[in-house]
């Protein structure tokens, strides 16, 4: 995980620029749902709700945050950390965190809700990850996940391919299965939206 962490120092600088095209087509779109999907779930929680985000980057999703909920954002690069700490629509209050995935510094069911965008495609163990998250929400609280994940043949077939690059460049897996990793770590998912033919998935979970 060293050595991830090290990758995202070095992409760090030109992230923002190099995701601009995909944030135009859709994917600003997406993350728009995937937080309107959290914003849900916090309805009627005392003070906002507790929001915990998981690998938050650079802050991409800063302008969709709910605006009154209480959130920490967990992210292991401390170059992706100190592009967040300085953005203008960074939510009041929004505490950043340096952490991983698997081992994240909360109690068990400190937050009401948690969520991550293109973040498991990238995490060293996704079983460690999902089972973390599940620990720190309570029970009954909700997970969302909007992840790149391996399309259905023949699509996929080329992904399985495009792995074999990828990895090694940037540790990014392009043929993973988080929902099917979701419910291995027991959550329950609720449902599972396909979109960009199948490559990307808006994925629904409750924690029990």
């Amino acid at each position: 995980m060293a050595q991830n962490r090290h990758v995202y120092d070095r992409l760090a600088a030109g992230y923002d620029r190099a995701m601009r095209p995909c944030e135009r087509l859709g994917l600003g779109r997406l993350r728009r749902r995937a937080l309107a999907e959290v914003a849900a779930a916090l309805e009627g929680r005392p003070r906002g709700g507790r929001l915990l985000e998981v690998g938050a980057g650079t802050g991409a999703n800063f302008p969709f945050y709910p605006p009154s909920a209480r959130a920490a954002c967990a992210e292991p690069s401390r170059e992706m950390i100190l592009r967040a700490r300085d953005k203008a629509a960074r939510p009041e209050g929004a505490g950043l965190v340096r952490a991983v995935a698997e081992r994240l510094p909360f109690g068990d069911g400190t937050f009401d809700a948690a969520f991550a965008t293109l973040v498991f495609c990238s995490v060293a163990s996704p079983a460690e990850g999902l089972a973390e998250l599940r620990r720190v929400v309570r029970a009954g609280g909700r997970v969302v996940l909007l992840e790149h994940v391996r399309p259905p043949a023949p699509l996929g077939y080329a992904f399985d391919a495009l792995n074999l690059l990828t990895v090694p460049l940037f540790e990014d897996h392009f043929n993973r299965r988080t929902a099917e990793e979701a419910r291995r770590a027991g959550l329950r998912v609720e449902r599972v939206e396909g979109h960009l033919l199948g490559v990307i998935e808006l994925i629904v979970c409750r924690t029990v």
